[in-house]
């Protein structure tokens, strides 16, 4: 299958011949590939977080429901489905609609599959599907929550490192009081309960889907989520947490690399995602392996098209 270069040239073989829709029929082609090889539904979601990072809207939020009921509409629901996720996160509240939408769809028959990155709501995504497929290149990330776009665990150390410092010695109170001063009302109950929203969320998916009917499912998601929200341990939001730690901490994590075709495919898939938002004014992108896809664009609110449609993204 073709590494990045070779998508890149198969791209422009097609423009020479005067397909308009060069980037779109590669990418088509693919994703086709991938659904022949596994004979399950494929839906790809991808962000333009790495090369467009000046952009609102590269998050995971609730018009994102509108690209995966359209990617959804015609699939058959028996064949289960294959996510592949490529996104910085977002918001907590439309990543749960978004996965219990899925599940009304597809029950639990639901595997992640992370090419490169996948962090924050992403990899609460990620966790709350029967097993994640990573390569040896991947990475998902901390779950903690963020309030106001600051650390929420942070936050609640912060205060009480200072209510600690300032009852050893008040002579800190001036110096903590022009930190705590900042603080808007309801902040640290705000902080407080995103920080149980996120976790009891994460927990409950693990058991009732990943770890399903084993017995010691709420022990093993227990310690997941304090790994993925270990404030101190993992130091800053944008760490990246690659496959052997996934292992480690108990996650069902699938090896791409195990089975070369599957691999050779995924990646194809991934190569062709990554030119379209890197060569077209595509920001968000939301596609089935049919070829239904929602696609954001810079000056232009929303593409949709429906299988077989026209492309509606100019060439590179």
């Amino acid at each position: 299958m073709p590494d990045w270069g070779e998508v890149l040239k198969e791209v422009q073989q097609e423009i020479s011949a005067g397909n308009k829709a060069a980037v779109d029929t590669v990418r088509r082609k693919y994703l086709a590939q991938l659904y022949a090889y596994t004979e399950r539904n494929v839906i790809a979601y991808y962000s333009g977080f790495l090369s467009k990072q000046d952009i609102s809207g590269l998050d995971i939020n609730d018009e994102d429901k509108n690209g995966f009921m359209m990617a959804v509409h015609n699939l058959d629901r028996t064949q289960g489905l294959d996510l592949i996720l490529h996104t910085p996160g977002g918001d907590i509240a439309a990543t749960q609609s978004l996965v219990f939408y899925l599940r009304q769809m597809f029950g639990n028959n639901i595997r992640a599959i992370v090419p490169q990155i996948a962090m924050s709501a992403g990899t609460i995504l990620a966790c709350s599907c029967q097993s994640i497929v990573m390569a040896k290149h991947s990475n998902l990330g901390p779950i903690d929550p963020h309030v106001g776009g600051r650390p929420a665990y942070g936050i609640l150390q912060e205060f009480r490192r200072a209510y600690r410092e300032v009852k050893r010695d008040a002579s800190k109170a001036p110096l903590w009081h022009a930190i705590i001063s900042q603080y808007r009302p309801t902040l640290l109950s705000q902080c407080e309960n995103a920080i149980h929203w996120s976790n009891a969320f994460v927990k409950e998916q693990l058991e009732t889907v990943m770890f399903d009917g084993e017995a010691s499912a709420s022990n093993k998601a227990t310690a997941i989520v304090r790994k993925l929200t270990d404030y101190r341990g993992n130091k800053t939001h944008t760490r990246h947490i690659h496959y052997d730690e996934c292992v480690g901490m108990g996650l069902k994590i699938e090896i791409l690399e195990n089975d070369p075709n599957w691999q050779d495919l995924v990646l194809t898939v991934h190569h062709c995602f990554m030119h379209s938002l890197m060569n077209t004014p595509s920001y968000k992108m939301i596609e089935n392996h049919l070829g239904a896809a929602f696609i954001k664009r810079q000056l232009v609110a929303q593409v949709m098209i429906p299988p077989g449609g026209p492309s509606l993204m100019p060439s590179p």
